[in-house]
């Protein structure tokens, strides 16, 4: 044998000296089925994949102060069944010996996998989880910027936090298991719809001996009630102050502020949350009382004159006169002149949507108090294209959030298929969506295409989907 200090073969120093004394062969580590998580003492949780290194750490933990009286060369999983509830860490270490003397030695650590529910996960059995709620709320019948709100939240990942959501006929509620995750909901929607918000909170439980106290918090969010393709009326007050605008305006889009245009001038202004809490006004219409009409002729308008203080004007749109007629009232001859802002996209018998304010009663406080001449006969606000067509050959979808949801019935349904009509017509509303390719949907060539506007391909996110094949399952190939 090859001389050592101790003048002994390893076999009989191995007999003579266990250098693996003291440390544990056999210990315990907990974890929750409810979340996947794996307790590391004291009290967090943290998440960990099998046989990955955030587990070795984990385990190794477990016997740090007993494995620091020797050296450790090399630590590895020995491979277990998944539903063993059993790991097994193959540890190399080495330590000095007699007269000096380097021993070395393998041997496996068992971990017993042990179930025990976290904190989280417990309060959420109990049935008394959540700490605060964002209860979010609009005053309106379409749903079109709750839709909107829901693909913004799904992009920016802000639902990972609830622990619940819940909807309502008329909002959203969100549940969390702590102030400062809805805090944070909160100032996000602030920044990404026009709304306003208060708090309040309740007194849950109170310990007197140490002066902590329980507290469930509420926040309340109001959106504005006013969605796309609405007509309002502003107040004489503040149609002056944004540029002598006329007061019946029409609504082109809802971001973080309302985006409204003139139909007659073209002239556009942005209306964000404070001014419209100073200066609040309603809509004229619902989506329901939309009427269709015909072109039957249309006149594009390249000069018109600014008025004096006149704010910034359209791009892309385009000033038009039109004659149109209802195509409920075809079989006379009663006609409506109307200016619109949709010139670029309207010819000679197109149908359009709009709203009949000539024979309408309008109850509103500002619109009632106008001079009758200042108020147009027809407001136009958007092409009128076969919408079963639309559907069949919409290549893309949306992703949702999971919620607790009332019986959806038909005019949500409705109300869906308005707002993906929308995002088709709007390329500043798409551009802060998530939109997925639909592989079960063919793609057509435009040879058939009817001038419906559609998104395109490079616009759209390729879906992940992990199939049961892919994850190694029966009849699984190998990849090389």
């Amino acid at each position: 044998i090859p001389p050592n200090p101790a003048n002994m073969c390893v076999g009989c120093l191995r007999a003579q000296v266990d250098i693996t004394e003291g440390i544990p062969k056999q210990c315990t580590v907990h974890f929750c089925k409810q979340c996947e998580r794996y307790l590391q003492p004291p009290g967090t949780w943290i998440q960990c994949a099998l046989e990955s290194r955030e587990l070795l750490a984990l385990c190794l933990k477990k016997i740090k102060a007993s494995v620091s009286k020797v050296r450790l060369i090399d630590a590895g999983f020995i491979w277990t069944e998944p539903h063993s509830k059993r790991l097994k860490l193959k540890l190399t270490v080495q330590k000095e010996v007699i007269n000096g003397a380097v021993l070395q030695q393998v041997f496996v650590v068992e971990y017993v996998v042990q179930s025990q529910m976290c904190e989280d996960c417990h309060r959420i059995e109990a049935k008394d989880f959540w700490k605060a709620v964002v209860q979010v709320r609009q005053k309106t019948v379409h749903k079109k910027t709750f839709y909107y709100l829901e693909q913004l939240i799904l992009k920016h990942r802000l639902h990972q936090n609830t622990l619940r959501i819940k909807e309502i006929h008329d909002g959203l509620d969100f549940y969390y298991s702590s102030k400062q995750h809805a805090q944070k909901m909160v100032d996000f929607l602030q920044c990404t719809v026009p709304s306003r918000s208060k708090s309040s909170q309740r007194l849950i439980s109170h310990d007197i001996h140490s002066n902590v106290y329980n507290y469930k918090s509420t926040f309340s969010v109001e959106i504005v009630p006013i969605c796309k393709d609405n007509v309002v009326c502003l107040s004489p007050k503040l149609a002056q102050s944004l540029g002598n605008m006329s007061q019946i305006c029409v609504c082109i889009r809802v971001t973080s502020t309302i985006h409204l245009i003139d139909p007659r001038t073209l002239q556009i202004a942005e209306i964000d949350g404070n001014t419209y809490w100073r200066h609040p006004f309603n809509s004229l219409f619902h989506p329901k009382q939309l009427e269709e009409f015909i072109i039957m002729d249309i006149n594009r308008v390249h000069e018109k004159k600014k008025g004096a203080g006149a704010g910034a004007r359209s791009n892309k749109h385009t000033l038009a006169e039109a004659w149109v007629r209802k195509t409920s009232e075809l079989d006379t001859d009663h006609q409506y002149f109307c200016c619109t802002h949709l010139g670029h996209i309207l010819n000679p018998g197109d149908l359009v949507l709009g709203f009949d304010l000539a024979n309408c009663n309008l109850n509103d406080e500002f619109a009632n108090k106008m001079n009758p001449q200042h108020i147009p006969d027809v407001v136009l606000i958007k092409k009128s294209y076969d919408r079963s067509r639309r559907q069949r050959r919409r290549n893309w979808k949306l992703k949702e959030l999971e919620r607790d949801r009332e019986a959806t019935d038909t005019d949500d349904e409705r109300q869906y298929q308005d707002f993906l009509e929308d995002l088709e017509e709007d390329e500043t509303i798409r551009k802060n969506v998530n939109i997925y390719r639909n592989a079960d949907i063919p793609v057509e060539s435009d040879t058939d295409d009817d001038g419906a506007p559609r998104i395109s391909l490079a616009e759209m996110l390729e879906d992940l989907h992990i199939s049961q094949d892919a994850t190694g399952g029966e009849g699984a190939e190998m990849l090389t």
